[in-house]
């Protein structure tokens, strides 16, 4: 069935003024994240972190490749409705939160160096040599890497529109279906891998995140938590920007947001019914406090956009994404740290520097993304003219 045939007003850079509160912010957390990272780099991990033999995965690995590609799914998300279900209307969504996840990945890349004991050997994951197709960590590795690579390709045109390169953005449109497919199946891949990494772990995990349904439990989640971070980012760039909210588009989207999550909740808790667990859950303890925090989370945005009338409200849908963001949050440190037991004599908390790091990398978003929407056609023109209209 053909899709609807949609005009959109062509993207256009914001414009406006570099200098501002947000990016001088990041700019200071940025410097302060080198710093710390040229201690690590020099004296090692030791020196910085509170990493230890019992929790070899820490806040770095956890929030920043974790957490922090779970929240670069958006471009993944939009880009399904557009090009696999047909869904032109959501066109003028597709390059705002490619942004979003073109950094998201980028940085979570980047980022993991950063945590490898010997990090000189980084290149070994890109040396047959040192292949091993049977580890759950290489697939991952191989698949962010490939797939960083594909969203830059993706995202290239942008930057042929602002430096005039007609040539160069019609031969990457001839084979643009190609990485839109390989940009749909390589999330779906490392997404769902990143669950595996807590099933080989075995009883470490508590059992009310311990299941073979993890990889389809990671990978709902990341396709619920990319349009959680659109609903977010839209509104975000609304105010920030003093543009219209695209609500049209928001309220549909967020509909079939709250059907991906529907699908989660009826997997999660019938996968924990059906193996017994549930009784994990009224233990007094952290662990299960944390786990209803997480899944209140993931309710919340039925009580807060379940109707239509209700996801016109740009600010219950800004809250219902920052509570599906929650969630996945919750869902990944609950797994890789808070559910995590290793065994008596080991205990982790992040230390103030690695805490420092995690925020410098936000901060590199922040001012990438204010940056790029400034400077390059991004966001829809009309509202871009608006914008300048008022200022």
């Amino acid at each position: 069935m053909a899709g609807k045939s949609v005009q959109h007003a062509a993207p256009a850079p914001v414009g406006g003024s570099l200098m501002n509160a947000a990016t001088t912010v990041s700019g200071v957390l940025i410097a302060v994240m080198v710093a710390v990272l040229i201690v690590r780099l020099i004296f090692g991990l030791g020196a910085v972190t509170n990493l230890n033999d019992g929790y070899p995965f820490g806040i770095w690995v956890v929030v920043d490749v974790v957490i922090g590609s779970a929240f670069a799914c958006g471009g993944f998300s939009v880009a399904m409705l557009v090009y696999i279900f047909n869904k032109g209307e959501y066109h003028p969504l597709v390059r705002p939160a490619l942004l979003a996840s073109l950094f998201g990945y980028t940085l979570a890349g980047i980022g993991v160096l950063f945590d490898l004991g010997r990090w000189w050997n980084f290149w070994h994951i890109f040396s047959p040599g040192y292949a091993n197709p049977n580890s759950v960590m290489f697939e991952v590795a191989v698949c962010i890497s490939a797939y960083i690579v594909v969203m830059w390709l993706e995202f290239s045109p942008v930057f042929f529109e602002k430096w005039g390169m007609k040539d160069a953005k019609r031969k990457l449109n001839k084979v643009l279906f190609f990485l839109v497919a390989l940009g749909t199946v390589l999330p779906m891949m490392h997404q769902s891998s990143l669950g595996t990494l807590l099933v080989v772990m075995g009883t470490q995990i508590n059992p009310l995140w311990q299941t073979q349904f993890l990889p389809l439990i990671y990978l709902l989640t990341a396709i619920a938590i990319g349009y959680g971070v659109v609903l977010f980012e839209s509104c975000i760039a609304a105010s920030g920007y003093r543009r219209q909210i695209e609500t049209h588009l928001l309220n549909p989207m967020a509909k079939i947001m709250l059907g991906v999550l529907a699908v989660y909740l009826v997997v999660r808790f019938g996968d924990i019914v059906w193996r017994g667990a549930l009784g994990e859950a009224f233990k007094p303890t952290v662990v299960a406090l944390s786990f209803w925090i997480e899944n209140l989370c993931f309710v919340a945005p039925f009580l807060l956009i379940g109707s239509a009338e209700a996801r016109n409200n740009p600010a219950r849908l800004f809250i219902a994404g920052i509570a599906i963001m929650l969630g996945g949050v919750f869902l990944r440190i609950n797994g890789f740290l808070i559910g995590y037991d290793t065994g008596p004599g080991w205990s982790y908390f992040p230390s103030v520097p690695e805490l420092l790091v995690t925020l410098g990398m936000f901060a590199i978003e922040v001012i990438g993304y204010i940056i790029i929407t400034r400077r390059f056609p991004v966001l829809p023109r009309e509202e871009a003219h608006a914008y300048s209209a008022r200022s």
